[in-house]
């Protein structure tokens, strides 16, 4: 694994946009950078992604544990949220994708910081984005990226044959963008597709429904559990027939609070990091993090004698620093659909949290 220099396309700007890409360039600096790649060994990309077959498989076993132990509380879930949590579990309702963010320094085991679980985005730059650039700058190596054609298969199963809604807040431009692609990764698959902002979902008293007062059967949306429980349509929530992509059980393992969860129950796994709700549980140095939360937000880094946090709802992860390229720190955010790794996408950025504004980089190996 290493960062390699190298001279972007002189019109990368125009071949992104012609993709679709149209937040390649956030408050005039870039966030798709094509003037360094990361590079990998195939040994190393097996070692990404058996990692995260096997944390994946661990996480299902935690949300299993949780279920049948009942242990909400532990993850700041309440009862009408558990409800929710339960039925989808036992229904087996299917997963469509995730992100699982690692750290990893190309030798020692991956490490697993947390799984974004619910509403992952830097989607459409990983799936199709580095993909052509691999194809016009690099066509006699490969990449490890399968997530398009997964997302489709996995599409015939979560479709489940019917009208799929997709909701999203899309004056957002990646969350409009990642939710427009999954739409058409569905449409590809054979359904019947319709988009619709999150707040043009209604009720009709039995049903939630779209503009043209169509029930919706089975409804992505890039909105968080957590907000959506938050709002006050969500008394309907247990007696409507919508089927949810991601199902609620998904709030298990979006939740940074099952990280401690996960070291109880596999102490000392090699992806796994010492993590636990009490600063004093945490040796060294350690990271802070609420148990919602999104691209680096309310995470702070603590030295090794420094206190708790004082906020609520709080984890206190074991410090695994980022590795250091050409002075950035790297991030290793690996693709989960269904239950199969499909990709990677490099994220980087001077500062050793990752942020929405930290720059995406494409990768390569031979």
């Amino acid at each position: 694994m290493r960062r390699e220099a190298i001279a972007p396309r002189p019109n990368w700007e125009r071949e992104v946009e012609a993709l679709g890409f149209g937040f390649h360039t956030l408050d005039g600096r870039p966030y798709w950078r094509e003037d360094a790649c990361y590079v990998f060994d195939a040994a190393a990309i097996d070692a990404v992604e058996a990692a995260t077959a096997e944390v994946h498989a661990l996480c299902l076993e935690a949300a299993d544990r949780i279920v049948r132990a009942g242990r909400y509380e532990d993850l700041g879930i309440d009862a009408r949220a558990a409800h929710l949590v339960e039925r989808s579990w036992w229904n087996r309702d299917p997963a469509l994708y995730g992100r699982m963010d690692l750290s990893w320094d190309g030798t020692s085991p991956p490490k697993l910081l947390e799984y974004n679980a619910d509403t992952p985005t830097s989607l459409f730059e990983a799936s199709v984005v580095q993909w052509y650039w691999l194809e016009a700058c690099y066509p006699d190596d490969d990449q490890f990226n399968a997530i398009h054609e997964q997302l489709v298969e996995r599409w015939r199963l979560v479709g489940g044959g019917q009208r799929v809604h997709f909701a999203a807040c899309y004056d957002n431009p990646e969350d409009g963008t990642t939710t427009d692609y999954l739409l058409d990764t569905c449409m590809q698959a054979g359904h019947d597709v319709q988009a619709l902002d999150i707040e043009e979902i209604g009720w009709s008293g039995r049903d939630f429904i779209d503009l043209a007062d169509r029930p919706i059967d089975r409804l992505f949306k890039l909105y968080p559990w957590e907000w959506l429980l938050a709002e006050p349509f969500a008394a309907h929530l247990p007696g409507a027939g919508t089927r949810w992509v991601e199902p609620p059980w998904k709030m298990l393992l979006s939740n940074k609070a099952i990280l401690p969860l996960l070291w109880e129950f596999f102490p000392g796994h090699p992806n796994l990091l010492p993590a636990s709700r009490r600063r004093e549980d945490i040796d060294g140095a350690a990271v802070a993090k609420p148990y919602w939360g999104r691209e680096g937000e309310g995470i702070a880094i603590l030295a090794p004698r420094q206190g708790a946090v004082l906020a609520p709802q709080r984890i206190y992860q074991a410090l695994a620093p980022l590795p250091v390229f050409d002075g950035r720190h790297a991030l290793v955010g690996s693709w989960v659909v269904g239950d199969t790794p499909a990709g990677i996408g490099m994220r980087e950025d001077d500062d050793r949290i990752t942020r929405n504004t930290s720059c995406f980089v494409p990768h390569r190996f031979r």
